[in-house]
């Protein structure tokens, strides 16, 4: 059977461009005893891939040169040779930027009776909304009646993580790319106040939607919204630092906040966080995302590209504001 898969070229520099990347056609066998076909509906492309373009040590190993790329993706199983999986299953792996794979068990988790589309176990039912879930409540300690600030917010993580602090009785600011973006926050996820950071201060706008200041800032850009959020944090406030996508595509070293010393008076908690470090929150999370969105409490909006042709352009679009919600890449 061929298939085809997404290569790595050459490492970006800056901005990744479509011509880091190029399509393969590949080879696949049957799959051998104890081992499964599984056909790719759902892709996934997330920020933190762009780190892992880049040849150095992190959390995780870097991508490499001239090999497909992996990530987030959801399957049905085509052919099974394996006791545990039947032809129609779904499944999660970490074998996206592929048509189709032939694995062994190792890696890939049977869904069950689905809850929800395919794709949304990608995003609000996935990695991001764990993200979401655990960088709040967790790391974020999240108490009730609380002022919370994201940035980021009308991304995948952010808008679940408003809309998590709303359910717990918080007042939510969040800050978005475009006027669009911001009125899908307000209108449709519920936030209480809601701003274009390319609309001046920033530290105007996050106190003009908490006055009295932030008792949480999730923070997923970094940069200028890190150091706006620590002149607004309230006395023992917490930051849960997820992401610092402002920063991701930099050719030079990025300036830390100058403003850090105020973190020392008010006594503040920085704290940065691996969404798989917190693994026996799986349950609680699947339970509670799963209840809340099934009563309508928490909404998600996708932005849906078609063909694994364009998933390197979805994954830039990561970059430039094109998403609302979780980008995926949908495969016929």
């Amino acid at each position: 059977m061929k298939t085809r898969e997404v290569v790595l070229v050459r490492r970006p520099v800056g901005l990744p461009k479509v011509e880091d990347f190029a399509l393969r056609e590949v080879e696949l066998p049957a799959p051998s005893e104890g081992e499964v076909l599984v056909e790719n509906l759902s892709l996934s492309v997330d920020p933190y891939m762009r780190g892992r373009m880049i040849d150095r040590r992190s959390y995780t190993s870097p991508f490499q040169v001239d090999e497909a790329l992996t990530g987030g993706a959801i399957g049905r199983v085509a052919q099974s040779n394996h006791p545990d999986f039947a032809v129609g299953d779904h499944v999660e792996s970490h074998l996206g930027w592929r048509e189709a794979f032939v694995s062994g068990a190792r890696g890939l988790r049977k869904l069950g009776e689905l809850r929800a589309p395919p794709s949304a176990y990608l995003g609000v039912l996935g990695m991001p909304g764990k993200t979401a879930y655990v960088g709040l409540l967790d790391v974020g300690a999240l108490q009730e009646g609380e002022r919370v600030f994201v940035s980021g917010a009308a991304g995948a993580v952010g808008s679940a993580v408003g809309q998590i602090a709303k359910i717990k009785g918080c007042t939510v600011v969040g800050s978005a790319g475009s006027p669009a973006k911001v009125r899908h926050l307000m209108d449709d996820l519920g936030f209480d106040h809601a701003f274009d950071y390319h609309e001046g201060n920033l530290e105007k706008h996050i106190f003009a939607g908490s006055p009295q200041g932030v008792d949480v800032y999730f923070d997923n850009v970094g940069g200028d919204h890190l150091q706006a959020a620590l002149n607004c944090m309230r006395p023992g406030g917490r930051i849960a630092l997820c992401g610092a996508i402002s920063q991701y595509n930099a050719t030079a070293p990025v300036p830390g906040p100058s403003n850090l010393a105020i973190a020392i008076g008010l006594g503040l908690t920085i704290k940065g966080f691996i969404v798989s470090n917190f693994g026996e929150r799986e349950l609680d999370f699947a339970r509670d995302m799963g209840a809340w969105i099934e009563s309508g409490r928490l909404k998600y909006q996708e932005t849906v590209v078609a063909g694994l042709d364009n998933m390197p352009q979805a994954f830039i679009g990561l970059f430039t504001g094109v998403n609302t919600g979780k980008m995926v890449v949908a495969l016929s």
